[in-house]
This record gives structure tokens, C-alpha cells and sequence, in this order.
């Protein structure tokens, strides 16, 4: 942990707290609640991956990858058999199935194995940080395709997340530094 570190996570982790409001950590005044709590915890946990991803190091990204989905596959069946009684299910069309490809291939497989192999190159704590830009790239998503509007609030969250991802870099704060220092 270095001062930037310690500095930068609290700004980032502040940052999404206010670019999601203190209504939802009240409860109140928004149906979407769940949502974000879900969102906060699916960074969370992807958080978790990152690090326990970490003891692989050494090992062909693509085996890692494979061996995480295989994993994840023979998990989920079971609990999706049981939850969503697939055999009661319409059978899906033509475009469905060539949508869950794209989806299994490019948007699952491919980007997992892309996920280890930078994290074998950059460590897992630069690839974490892409976690703070989940809260900004949904509001982007929102602003682009939902018609919803960026408020001030969620301009301060996106500053103070911006500036966490700063500090951790280190490099902004580098420059600025370097720049006020006197000729040697």
C-alpha cells in the first residue's frame, strides 16, 4: 500500500457513493436501489477475482480462462435447473442462439482470457481499477440509450472518481509536482 493507494481508493470509493446518491444508502427516493446495491457488489466481488486471480500467475491465460468457465458452468447449471425450469421454456429462436454465441464467445470467453492475461502484465491492482469506471460507463450507458439526464451530482461523483484513479496512478500528481519544482 502506498500513500497514493491509500489516498486514491477512498477518493474512488466516495466518488461512486455520490454518483449514486445518498438516496440509496437511505432507501429512499429511487426504485433502483437494488440495482445499485447490486452494482457496488458486483465490483466488489470482481475486486475479490482480481486478487485471487493473482495465484495463477505462470499459468497459459487461455487454461485459466477455460478452467473458470468450465467451473462457473458446472455451478450454475444445477441452480439453473432449479430456479428457472428451463424445460418449461418456449425453445428460443434462430437469433437467440446466435446471440448467446456472440455473447459466450466474445463477451465471456474471449474477454476472460484477455482479463488474465493482463493481469499476468499489469498486476491486479491496475486491473481493479477499471471497477470505479463501472458506475460512470453505466450512467454513460443511461444517458446514451435511456434518455436520462447527468446531474451535478453525478458530475462531483464522476470528479472525485477521476481523482481517485489519479492518485492511485500516481503519474498526474508526478507531473504537477515535477512542474512546480525549480530548474535544476
Amino acid at each position: 500500500m502506498t500513500w497514493n493507494k491509500g489516498i486514491g481508493v477512498p477518493f474512488g470509493f466516495f466518488g461512486v457513493a455520490v454518483l449514486i446518491g445518498p438516496s440509496a444508502i437511505a432507501g429512499t427516493g429511487s426504485a433502483d436501489v437494488a440495482g445499485e446495491i447490486a452494482c457496488l457488489c458486483a465490483a466488489l466481488s470482481y475486486g475479490f477475482a482480481g486478487i485471487y486471480g493473482r495465484r495463477f500467475k505462470g499459468i497459459p491465460a487461455l487454461k485459466v480462462a477455460t478452467g473458470q468457465i468450465t467451473g462457473s458452468t458446472l455451478v450454475l447449471i444445477p441452480v439453473t435447473a432449479l430456479i428457472d425450469h428451463p424445460w418449461t421454456l418456449p425453445m428460443p429462436s434462430a437469433h437467440v442462439f446466435e446471440a448467446w454465441i456472440g455473447i459466450a464467445v466474445f463477451s465471456t470467453a474471449l474477454a476472460y482470457v484477455i482479463y488474465f492475461r493482463i493481469l499476468a502484465l499489469a498486476g491486479a491492482t491496475n486491473l481493479l481499477l477499471v471497477t470505479f469506471l463501472l458506475p460512470i460507463s453505466a450512467l454513460l450507458l443511461g444517458v446514451f440509450f435511456l434518455d436520462e439526464t447527468i446531474t451535478l451530482q453525478a458530475v462531483v461523483g464522476m470528479t472525485l472518481i477521476g481523482m481517485g484513479l489519479a492518485a492511485i496512478d500516481g503519474r498526474p500528481w508526478a507531473a504537477v509536482l515535477r512542474s512546480r519544482l525549480p530548474p535544476a
